[in-house]
């Protein structure tokens, strides 16, 4: 069952978000990865910028996590993951699913990492596409709060839907 996630899963957020990003290492840039992955103190940063998690739990414990964030005129997709011994079973989609339904704006933006390839192949598989370099790199100075070299070696997807 697809909730709500609010201060009580901080932890649980931090946990899932850190024990899947091991996927990265050795795959992103190495100036860009660290451990852990996401410190608390980024995750309370994301937190007070507006983006609010829902997550996916089995028998009390958080399986996945995925943020949804309005920007302006936009919604943004962030921050999602799914512990690695439950990947390849639908629940990235499922929640995927879950948040287009919430998203007020008829614009939806995702941002991953150029070398993600299986997160490109991901989104673009539930209707998002690349977006150009030139859009990317505004994009990612107007609605994230990233560094440059983020900036540099990321990627935007976008998708466009009727209200």
């Amino acid at each position: 069952m697809i909730c709500k996630l609010t201060n009580v899963d901080f932890q649980d957020i931090l946990t899932v978000v850190n024990d899947a990003a091991v996927v990265y290492k050795g795959r992103i840039p190495k100036d860009r990865w660290k451990v852990p992955y996401m410190p608390a103190q980024e995750l309370e940063e994301e937190l007070r910028r507006g983006v609010q998690f829902y997550g996916l739990k089995e028998k009390g414990t958080l399986i996945a996590a995925m943020g949804i964030q309005r920007v302006e005129d936009v919604t943004l997709i962030r921050h999602a993951y799914v512990l690695p011994s439950e990947q390849r079973k639908g629940l990235g989609q499922k929640l995927l699913k879950y948040l287009l339904g919430l998203a007020a704006t008829p614009v939806i933006y995702v941002g991953t990492w150029k070398a993600a390839d299986w997160a490109v192949r991901f989104y673009d598989k539930n209707g998002f596409k690349l977006v150009s370099e030139a859009e990317k790199n505004m994009l990612l100075r107007n609605y994230w709060r990233i560094s440059d070299r983020q900036v540099e070696t990321s990627v935007v997807l976008k998708m466009e839907r009727q209200l």
